[in-house]
């Protein structure tokens, strides 16, 4: 670039606006907008506001001055006449933005987020527990009061129903009262001979009635007599005994829809299901049984040939577990 071009430059910088300088200049060497807005890594817009000395696009003014400088020093001329004329023209009117300070943000420590993890944690168990309060609590029913020596139904978290039994103390076998001292505890009644509870003979009355036996005929005759009376004593009278019940087996007729659960002695599950109105069941299994019934006071159930009372073993959900066959 020559002299002569910033002699002209300066020549113009006190008539020329700052924009049309750099337009001139440009439009003098080829240049396109788009060539000198890739040169200066800037968008073509803020290229074609700097000719047309239109700044909106540049609202920071230490921006402006120093796009004007290096637009000028890429078409290679001074710059000192063109920030002059533009601190002619525009100075006065130059408003300088405030420039909000950022605030940085220290990551937290190692403690606080060790602590947050941990309350976390506490408030999650806390839900947790809560949860499961209500779940258990959620019929509003209280518990059922336990007598001292009934077994204790216990409904742990995976649905199972255990049976703990309280310890029973040990009854002593009852004794004879001790007799008292020259007092045989042995009465009188007996000392009796066998002859006098049975005389199907008539031997005792014959001889009531003569006193003694004195011919060998009437000593035979009591003596026949005696030896019925003993036969008589010894053989058992043989009694008809009902057949016992059987234990191992349980009816239940379901008037009420039901859920029932049933383990016998061997831990085993033997019945469980919901069950409609208008069914029975008969369940075998090796007593004791532990039993869940739901709904009991619509549930029949009879055991060894006896009706068992469900209403009275029902707790305030009307709901029974007991154990059957202790």
């Amino acid at each position: 670039m020559s002299d002569n071009q910033d002699i002209d430059a300066v020549g113009l910088g006190s008539q020329a606006s700052p924009g049309e300088m750099l337009r001139r200049e440009r439009e003098t060497q080829g240049l396109s907008r788009e060539e000198v807005a890739t040169a200066l890594n800037l968008r073509p817009a803020v290229v074609i506001g700097m000719e047309e000395d239109n700044y909106e696009q540049v609202p920071v003014a230490a921006y402006r001055r120093g796009y004007l400088r290096a637009y000028a020093r890429l078409l290679g001329i001074d710059d000192r006449p063109v920030l002059q004329a533009y601190t002619e023209r525009f100075g006065s009117q130059e408003s300088e933005q405030r420039v909000t300070p950022v605030q940085v943000t220290k990551p937290p420590s190692r403690i606080g987020v060790w602590l947050f993890k941990l309350v976390t944690l506490l408030v999650i168990a806390g839900l947790i527990g809560l949860t499961l309060v209500w779940w258990q609590s959620r019929d509003g029913n209280q518990p059922p009061a336990v007598d001292d020596g009934e077994p204790v139904s216990v409904e742990t978290l995976d649905g199972t129903t255990t049976i703990e039994e309280e310890p029973r103390p040990e009854v002593e076998e009852a004794l004879p009262p001790v007799p008292l001292e020259g007092v045989d505890p042995i009465g009188e009644e007996d000392t009796q001979p066998l002859l006098g509870e049975v005389d199907p003979s008539g031997a005792q009355a014959l001889l009531a009635q003569t006193g003694t036996a004195t011919t060998p005929e009437e000593e035979a005759i009591v003596e026949e007599a005696a030896a019925q009376d003993i036969v008589a004593e010894v053989e058992p009278e043989t009694t008809d005994v009902a057949a016992p019940a059987d234990r191992t087996v349980l009816q239940l007729t379901f008037n009420e829809q039901s859920w029932t659960e049933i383990f016998d002695a061997t831990n085993s599950r033997v019945f469980v299901g919901l069950q409609e109105p208008g069914t029975t069941a008969t369940v075998e299994g090796e007593p004791p049984f532990r039993l869940t019934i739901g709904n009991a006071t619509g549930v029949e159930l009879s055991w060894a040939g006896e009706r068992v009372d469900l209403r009275a073993r029902a707790g305030a959900n009307n709901v029974a577990r007991f154990t059957l066959g202790e």
